[in-house]
């Protein structure tokens, strides 16, 4: 059966099949409902164009919850704005400016991709910090 690629990681090349997809798509639905997405919840997800981009959506779908993207090249404010009008409680990003972004909002729990359980072996290249379940009162 020939492998059907989805897509191919323009910075790294490394190619994702339709099975990886799949399966990691899976494992990260589970991890979004372990920390308590549920169906109809708006689920913001603020990651650069990719493998872990798509991962992430077709989960937040998958969970039955609602994917809210947003691009990561928007300003600081206008980011902001967005993560606030969106009053979703949970964000998926690694991105140190949406994290900031999410501190003035109803976000409770942040999830970066590695949080998702999603991504062995399919590395992540970038080198962000990732906060998983940031509290705050």
């Amino acid at each position: 059966m020939d492998e059907r690629i989805v897509m191919v990681d323009s910075g790294t090349g490394l190619k994702l099949t339709e099975e990886q997809l799949d399966e990691r798509s899976a494992v990260a639905a589970v991890q979004l409902r372990r920390r308590g997405v549920r169906a109809g919840d708006s689920v913001l997800i603020c990651l650069p164009v990719g493998p872990d981009l798509l991962v992430a959506t077709d989960a937040v779908i998958a969970a039955g919850a609602v994917a809210w993207p947003l691009p990561v090249e928007l300003d600081a404010a206008v980011l902001r704005e967005r993560i606030v009008a969106s009053d979703a409680r949970v964000m998926i990003s690694d991105l140190p400016r949406a994290l900031d972004a999410a501190d003035e909002s109803r976000v409770r729990i942040v999830m970066g991709v590695a949080d998702l359980g999603a991504l062995h072996p399919y590395p992540s290249s970038r080198g962000f910090r990732t906060e998983s379940d940031r509290i705050r009162p």
